[in-house]
């Protein structure tokens, strides 16, 4: 009797338990709906991009999705190809509403905040996101500032309007800290810590993940983003200056294969660019001069191309007419850009005659600065 009371009270408890809720409800309205495309929830890898799901826009604007979250963490959903968010699928129930196409006569790329009416872990990723965007505003203002500035004979003015964009990235560091250091209760706060890069960030990232840890060792976003730090940290080492640089193997225009290792014996410029890449095609008559002036003392140059299109590739080459090697990534880069750890392109580094890396990240003033260095 004593064994089947027990038994029972047990029955009882369980029961009274809230089922583990490994699905979700987004929903919301779409103002001005472009039913060409659908709404997309994804899950980003890197430079890797998943469609977990997809739904139509109903003809009221509405849209449901029912989202099996099968691993916690980062997805973005996607507004018709017009607007998107970031939010953190777990356990919150979600109510999103977008805009959606922009419906004036000249279309600009700057598109509003978008708000989660969710719970505690989606109030981070509404912080983050307006974050991010009124440090979008800030940027385009000071880009204006920059442009008139430009314009004038004034020399203090521009140097004043030059720092503006240092001042837009300043704030946006502050304000990124401010929420680590007030939200490390949440999940959510995960998605934070690959913004604290800094060296003075590395005590408030520990912290976090103590705290984190604390309340579920085993987290499988956080166990994750240790994996992920590790192995940043270590392909960091990989690329340090005075290191080998990885070898790679592209075709040129006519599909010749050019490897890196065909250089040695000589410095190397290597430019990662595409033709679609504004300040990459600023750059070229830079790289021109210094190729003029180094070519006979042993400086070479690779222009490695992360374009997805070989025609518009091969139309750039033309247009800029660049008398170095030319090779195209396959995949648009992805993996290259994965290996050398960048994201922003032109993205130049300089290689000596064994192949080791002697400089990363130069352009204009800072190439010509580390050649002449070289080259005393």
């Amino acid at each position: 009797m004593k064994n089947l009371l027990v038994a029972f009270l047990a029955l009882i408890l369980c029961s009274c338990q809230a089922p583990v809720k490994d699905t979700i409800t987004i929903h919301g309205k779409v103002k001005f709906p472009d039913n060409r495309f659908k709404m997309n929830i994804i899950k980003r890898n890197g430079f890797d991009k998943t469609i977990v799901d997809s739904v139509a826009v109903n003809p009221d604007g509405t849209y449901k999705f029912e989202m099996k979250v099968d691993k916690p963490g980062v997805y973005t959903l996607d507004c018709q190809k017009w607007q998107s968010v970031q939010f953190w699928a777990e356990d919150e129930d979600l109510k999103v509403d977008f805009r959606g196409q922009d419906t004036a006569k000249m279309k600009i790329k700057n598109p509003p905040y978008v708000y989660i009416d969710g719970g505690k872990s989606n109030e981070v990723m509404n912080l983050l996101s307006y974050n991010y965007y009124r440090n979008y505003q800030s940027m385009i203002a000071a880009g204006k500032v920059m442009y008139e500035a430009s314009l004038s004979d004034c020399e203090k003015w521009k140097e004043v309007a030059g720092k503006g964009y240092n001042a837009c990235y300043d704030d946006l560091d502050a304000r990124t800290r401010y929420i680590a250091e007030h939200y490390a209760d949440r999940n959510s706060i995960i998605s934070v810590l690959s913004s604290l890069r800094k060296e003075s960030d590395k005590p408030l990232v520990e912290k976090i993940i103590k705290t984190l840890e604390a309340k579920n060792p085993n987290y499988q976003p956080l166990i994750d983003y240790k994996n992920a730090r590790d192995e940043a940290i270590a392909q960091k080492e990989r690329l340090a200056i005075g290191k080998e640089a990885p070898i790679f193997e592209f075709p040129d225009v006519d599909g010749k294969m050019i490897n890196l290792k065909d250089f040695r014996g000589n410095y190397l410029i290597v430019d990662f660019w595409a033709s679609w890449c504004g300040p990459c095609r600023n750059e070229i008559p830079h790289l021109k001069e210094t190729y003029e002036h180094y070519k006979d003392k042993g400086v070479n140059i690779l222009s490695v191309s992360i374009d997805k299109s070989k025609n518009a590739w091969k139309k750039a080459m033309r247009q800029e007419n660049m008398p170095w090697p030319q090779i195209q990534a396959p995949g648009a880069g992805k993996d290259i850009m994965k290996e050398y750890q960048f994201s922003g392109i032109p993205y130049i580094i300089l290689l000596d005659k064994e192949g080791k890396i002697v400089g990363k990240q130069l352009r204009g003033k800072s190439l010509t600065e580390k050649l002449e260095s070289i080259f005393k």
